[in-house]
């Protein structure tokens, strides 16, 4: 994003020789650690220590600006107010009734109009959206609860902040790189790497949103086994003609399934308790 005139200022330290490169090199890689080992923030709710490159109320403020342009691409807010309601209320009321009601975060539930690609997201500060396709496979308000508990648990564990975060890591290495060795391709291949090494931390913020959605569906009154209907869905979706957009940035179905299944058992040892909502 920043990009820095490279002649100028490696005369400023030893001049445009290998060495004057490599100096500037390891001054870029010091300010971009410092600058991501600077950015912790402690989150209250998943008790973890964060490199976040926004502060919440920014999160808040990107979501809102976003919102729209995202709603356009899938075919803007569906048209049946019944079943928009219902994606609001069940929304609303994992919040209400669970630890995210002691965030600030401002959520508010979409449902879009795209009846073809399977897919829900969420962008950071709380801006929650599932598409018709998937809204018309799930059966059961806690199989819907299960789709938003996990976006849900993006928002609240502030994987988009933590992602821009590494993101700058990233290319202030990269950056790095290329002065270092001179050599562009080098940069190139060190910018591959850290988006690899970023789709592993995704991955991951894939599997705790799915623990932090059983935990907030479970607090509702909803029947966390409502998640694993949700895996099943999208496995039958990857074998069928339509897209499954889902599969673009979360791992495979089966992968999560058992992490879905341990988080229950964790959370209920004792078997779930009667009542729940299915």
């Amino acid at each position: 994003m920043f990009r820095l005139g490279r002649s100028s200022y490696l005369q400023g330290f030893g001049g445009g020789g290998r060495g004057g490169n490599f100096t500037f090199a390891l001054i870029l890689v010091a300010m971009a650690f410092f600058s991501y080992f600077s950015s912790s923030e402690h989150n209250e709710l998943t008790g973890e220590t964060q490199r976040v490159a926004l502060s919440a109320d920014q999160e808040i403020a990107l979501g809102l600006n976003a919102a729209p342009q995202m709603m356009s691409q899938y075919g803007g807010e569906d048209r049946n107010a019944r079943d928009v309601a219902r994606v609001k209320a069940i929304g609303a009321r994992l919040v209400e009734r669970s630890a995210v009601a002691r965030t600030n975060w401002q959520f508010e539930f979409h449902l879009l109009a795209d009846n073809q690609t399977i897919n829900a997201f969420a962008l950071p500060g709380g801006q929650v959206f599932i598409t018709r396709a998937l809204y018309e496979q799930l059966d059961t308000d806690g199989q819907l609860a299960g789709v938003l508990g996990h976006e849900i648990g993006h928002v609240v564990a502030r994987h988009g902040a933590e992602h821009m975060a590494k993101e700058k890591l990233t290319q202030g290495l990269a950056q790095a790189a290329v002065v270092a060795s001179g050599d562009h391709g080098a940069g190139q291949m060190a910018a591959m790497v850290g988006k690899m090494v970023n789709m592993k931390y995704g991955r991951e913020d894939e599997i705790e949103s799915d623990v932090l959605g059983v935990r907030f569906m479970s607090e509702a009154g909803y029947d966390p086994r409502g998640l694993l209907h949700v895996m099943a869905v999208l496995k039958k979706a990857a074998g069928g003609k339509r897209q499954a957009e889902f599969f673009s940035t979360h791992p495979n179905p089966d992968n999560r399934e058992q992490r879905i299944l341990a988080a229950i058992e964790q959370a209920f040892p004792q078997g779930l308790p009667s009542g729940l909502e299915k």
